[in-house]
Formats: structure tokens, sequence, C-alpha cells
């Protein structure tokens, strides 16, 4: 509590520096996740004031929070029946995909705009792109793609996509805030948290903020000298792997 109040506190004394032409101002409880041996999961508090003067009279304003996680690349199989076995038979690559997507908003996307300004601003799970390899060509396809639905039950299986609605909560008029979960199976790296407005039906203002998941001490010596020299990673764990067995043998021979 005590760091959420501090975030707020900030918040404000930011607010009171900044133009009053700004369309959106953002803070975050922390920009940077770091990981141990012992990391379960963590939750960020993001605080954001919309500028009144880009909400609509006669309408409230709306809000919708996308963090995106490091790119990877993932391919999707459909599997079939043949001969009594179950065999891939078609495959579709998903690249530069996000790692983990969350979508946080004040209530269903679908009730704040027109789906075509939703997909083009990709404000909601199904709005966000994910570009595709389909033979030679390059696409996102449409949400009720069997290979793109795949690809998300995976993701949702994991706890690494997921979509809230209720995930925004209003604490005054123009005041917001978002509760962002890190779950323990985060990807380490560079993430991005993408805010946006929406008022009559149309985009009223937008934010980003940098976040960065990362591994401290050991874990990220460890991490740092898997990618950077394989070949002394994976000798180091053969012998270890060889120093417990004998050590195990020992202990539990029976004479």
């Amino acid at each position: 509590m005590r760091g959420m109040a501090a975030s707020l506190l900030a918040l404000l004394l930011l607010l009171a520096g900044t133009p009053a032409r700004a369309e959106l101002v953002l803070s975050l409880s922390k920009a940077r996740v770091t990981i141990t041996s012992n990391f379960t999961g963590d939750t960020l508090v993001l605080f954001g004031v919309i500028d009144p003067g880009t909400v609509a009279p006669s309408a409230a304003p709306d809000v919708v929070v996308t963090v995106r996680g490091p790119s990877e690349s993932f391919t999707t199989w459909r599997k079939e029946r043949r001969f009594g076995l179950w065999v891939n038979v078609d495959g579709r690559s998903f690249l530069a995909a996000p790692s983990y997507l969350a979508v946080l908003a004040n209530r269903p996307p679908a009730d704040m705009a027109d789906a075509e300004t939703l997909r083009w601003e990709q404000a909601g799970l199904d709005n966000n792109r994910l570009l595709q390899r389909i033979g030679s060509d390059y696409a996102d396809v449409v949400p009720q793609d069997p290979f793109r639905q795949a690809f998300l039950r995976v993701k949702q299986a994991q706890g690494l996509y997921f979509e809230r609605p209720a995930g925004v909560e209003f604490i005054a008029p123009n005041v917001f805030r978002a509760t962002i979960p890190i779950p323990g199976t985060a990807p380490i790296g560079a993430y991005e948290v993408v805010v946006k407005t929406f008022s009559g039906g149309a985009l009223a203002g937008q934010g980003t903020l940098p976040l960065e998941v990362a591994k401290v001490d050991f874990e990220q010596t460890v991490a740092i000298t898997a990618q950077d020299y394989p070949w002394l990673y994976g000798l180091a764990t053969a012998l270890m792997a060889l120093t417990v067995g004998f050590i195990a043998n020992i202990a539990f021979r029976r004479d």
C-alpha cells in the first residue's frame, strides 16, 4: 500500500508540472521486475490521469491497457489421425508475437467503439495483430481463424495471454488505476505498457510506458552464460549432473 500511495503521489506531482494540453499522464508503481530463484510472480499498479478536454461532454471516458512482452516466434500445428496415430499435417508460424499479452479495460472493448476502430487501435485481445506466415505470404487473419484460436488457447493456458474487461477502475472522474499481474513464468526482457482512452466511440488519447522483467544475481549470470557461451553452459551442466550422480551412488550404495 505504501508503494502504491507513493506512485499516486508521484503521478500527481508529475501532473502538476505537465502542460495543460497533455492527453494522458501515466505512472507505474515500478518500472522493473526482478526475478530471483524463488520468484512466483509480481503485481504492478498503473495510475493514469485523463485530460478532461479530450473527453466528450456527453460520454464518460473508456480505458484500454495493453501490456506486451518481448517478441517471439511460435508454430501452431493441426493434427490428424492417420493409421491409428496422431500426426502433424499442417502448421502455421506466428512471427514476432508477444510472449506476454495482457489486456485490461474498464468495460468490454466491444462496447467502446466500432469494430473497425478497435481493430485499427488493437484494443482488445482479439484485435491485437498476430502476424502469421502463410506459405510465402505474411499477414494477420480474422479472429475466427483456427490456427490463431489454437495459438491463443495455448498462451491462455500458460497464463501469458488474458483479457480482463473489469481490470481498470476509475477512482475519480478522470483518474484510473489498473493492476497488472506478472506471472512467475513471465519471459525476461523489455515490455511495453500501452494505454488508450476512448470517448464517444473514438480514440481520445494514448500513452506508453516501458517495463523491464530481468533476472538478477546468480540467475542473471546463469542466463547470460547460457546465451553467450552455450558450450560452456552445456559442459558445466553435464559435469554437475555427473557429480550429483556420483555422490548419490556413494550415499545410497548398499554394501
